[in-house]
């Protein structure tokens, strides 16, 4: 079996770092092919599709890599209305999208009286879809209440899960043991639960990576999102190398071997890095792609890292270039709701 050999679940941490090292320029061949089988036996070829709306770019915290971080004074704030979010899901719903991810800033001025009433029209408008929320930090009662109103899942990185590590990319008001709790509230709570983490982010050592994999492996996520750190010109990190392709493929391809139902996105950041980024995240076990359906005008505005791709693409054109691309990398794009498999 293809497979052989490459059954990670039950390594040490040293063996993980050991096995992390070897392939730190060029990931193995034969580890990438496992992480392709892994994910064929789970999914078949079939890459789904999400919607992504990012409906503000406000944010009360002041994360050192982001580039909408609360102290950025050169950032083009804007928020979306709840008719501009249900426009983007209709425009959506109309492509075909059955999936939806709200993303935006920690941003108050969404209350949960807000979110609730958006999540019941959207339910009420597409029943046919799921409703990914991704807006940070928020009490357990807003999260019980989120989806108790219909949100199916909740995407929070937990960007890295070495306290140390973790205290040195935010600021003091931001703790991992928050992050972790968050985490598992979330999936007690009921929601299908999204982390990950940035690769090659400023001070990362192997150890962290390693702790990162142990982390995902005792929480169980059922989405896990991975991509390179990019620098942002208005950060503290503006003259930090970007991480590598090699690297971040071979994060997402331990991940699938570890997390076999994982659902696990072919980053816009790693297409960022890498024209052909996106491919070569699915030829590691990647299965999923999230294209904009924010209104074009303010895309360019949810600015986390530099030279972010398609800012500009209308979603119809975003939908058939990436179909495009999945069919001829040799997998089938596919516009379910796309739920985890256990």
């Amino acid at each position: 079996m293809i497979t052989k050999g490459y059954d990670i679940s039950s390594l040490t941490k040293k063996e993980l770092k050991a096995l992390i090292e070897k392939n730190i320029h060029a990931t193995d061949e034969k580890l990438l092919e496992a992480a392709r089988y892994t994910r064929e036996l789970a999914y078949g070829k079939k890459v789904f599709f999400r919607g992504l709306i990012e409906f503000s770019n406000y944010c009360k915290n002041d994360c050192y890599y982001c580039g909408i971080r609360k102290s950025n004074r050169n950032v083009h704030r804007y928020r979306l209305t709840k008719e501009d979010i249900l426009n983007c899901c209709m425009t959506g719903h109309e492509l075909g999208f059955r999936t939806f991810v709200l993303q935006s800033g920690e941003d108050l001025y969404y209350t949960d009286d807000f979110m609730l009433d958006l999540i019941h029209e959207i339910k009420n408008r597409f029943p046919d879809s799921a409703i990914t929320l991704s807006m940070g930090e928020k009490s357990d009662e807003s999260y019980k209440k989120y989806f108790q109103a219909g949100a199916d899942r909740y995407l929070l990185r937990h960007e890295t899960a070495t306290e140390a590590h973790y205290n040195k990319l935010h600021p003091e008001n931001m703790r991992f043991s928050n992050r972790k709790k968050a985490l598992y509230s979330l999936k007690e709570i009921g929601f299908q639960v999204g982390a990950g983490f940035m690769v090659n982010s400023p001070y990362q050592t192997t150890d962290h990576l390693v702790n990162d994999l142990l982390f995902l492996k005792e929480l169980e996520p059922h989405m896990v999102g991975i991509g390179p750190f990019i620098p942002h010109h208005d950060t503290i990190f503006a003259n930090e190398k970007s991480g590598t392709v090699d690297m971040t493929v071979l994060m997402v391809a331990l991940v699938r071997l570890l997390l076999p139902q994982a659902l696990i996105p072919a980053t816009t950041a790693l297409g960022t890095i890498d024209p052909f980024g996106r491919e070569r995240g699915l030829q590691a076990g990647a299965n999923v792609v999230m294209p904009n359906l924010s209104p074009t005008s303010v895309r360019e505005n949810y600015s986390l890292y530099d030279n972010k791709i398609c800012t500009g693409d209308e979603a119809a054109e975003c939908k058939e270039c990436i179909s495009g691309r999945i069919r001829n990398a040799g997998f089938e794009p596919d516009f379910s709701r796309g739920d985890y498999e256990k």
